[in-house]
């Protein structure tokens, strides 16, 4: 089971980015993914998942971030519009088996997950 995250890149405030995460070992809609980031001196926090017709979006990216999933890529994206000098971060997606979608409470836990990809740079800079 593999994780591939991609697609980051430096980009000015404003402009518009596009994740992928190419997963590797699953079968089609046996698992559900969430993308996490984390900031220089910064924890690592949740910022969108996506199970089945569920999605979630962190408060500080809904309305800019849109997830979506392609399953017969094996790729799930996370598009970035609108994108401010705080979404500067190291980017990662994140696996957890099984096709139940997570609810509200959970998503943005880390500990729910079962693998995780290596992370995408993220820079928003002028």
């Amino acid at each position: 089971v593999q994780l591939q995250a991609s697609g980051g890149g430096l980009v000015q405030p404003g402009g518009s980015l596009r994740l992928s995460c190419r997963t590797s070992g699953f079968t089609s809609d046996s698992y559900t993914i969430g993308w996490f980031r984390q900031a220089p001196g910064k924890e690592r926090e949740g910022v969108s998942y996506i199970g089945g017709s569920t999605r979630f979006y962190a408060n500080s990216v809904k309305g800019r971030f849109t997830i979506s999933r392609d399953n017969a890529k094996s790729t799930v994206y996370l598009q970035m519009n609108s994108v401010k000098p705080d979404d500067t971060a190291v980017y990662y997606c994140a696996a957890r088996r099984g096709s139940s979608r997570m609810i509200a409470s959970m998503w943005q836990q880390q500990k729910w997950y079962d693998y995780w990809g290596q992370g995408t740079l993220v820079t928003v800079s002028s």
